[in-house]
């Protein structure tokens, strides 16, 4: 009730407004109430970002899974990534662009980028078996970095609910998981 009650606040406000009082106020408990679970804003914050970071993980967690055909995964991934992003897209654009990170946050964003990484690479690896590991390394660091980005640049847009960004996002996260030859000459390589 809080976290969420904090996360439309700090959406509605951005950072530089953003009070524990008015969180306090929106969730309908006394600030008194409010400062025995977070005692500030920024840890507030850290909590909001925390349980942000950890619905992505989730999501990359039922993905990885080899189980289910490729074509499948990658619509759940899409999918997955566009409803997590499109909650509050506001929301997403004030924690990456205002929010300062606090020393927690900093290791907390370190483990989330390893178990980020590795999620992905569990589903370039079921798409793509028998590559070299650090041919797999890449691939999972292209992907993860691709999603990322074109996720978050369409929730700062405005069209991220857009049935263009969801086809072109599945046919570039497709691209990525077929096995194939590179398109590019290696360096050296032109004649």
């Amino acid at each position: 009730m809080i976290l969420d009650a904090g996360a439309q606040v700090l959406a509605r406000t951005g950072w530089a407004k953003f009070t524990t009082n008015a969180v306090a106020e929106a969730a309908g408990v006394s600030i008194g109430s409010l400062y025995q679970y977070f005692p500030n804003k920024l840890a507030l914050v850290d909590a909001i970002t925390h349980r942000h970071l950890e619905t992505v993980l989730l999501l990359l967690g039922r993905i990885g899974d080899g189980d289910l055909p490729l074509d499948r995964r990658i619509e759940q991934l899409i999918s997955g990534m566009i409803a997590i992003h499109a909650v509050d897209p506001g929301l997403h654009r004030v924690l990456m662009e205002e929010v300062p990170i606090s020393e927690t946050m900093r290791a907390v964003h370190r483990q989330f980028e390893t178990q980020h990484l590795e999620r992905y690479r569990l589903l370039v690896r079921s798409a793509r078996s028998g590559m070299p590991e650090d041919v797999e390394a890449v691939a999972a660091q292209v992907l993860s970095s691709a999603v990322a980005g074109v996720i978050h640049d369409a929730a700062r847009r405005g069209n991220l609910r857009g049935e263009a960004v969801r086809e072109e996002l599945a046919r570039l996260v497709g691209a990525c998981l077929q096995a194939g030859p590179p398109i590019l000459d290696p360096p050296g390589g032109l004649a």
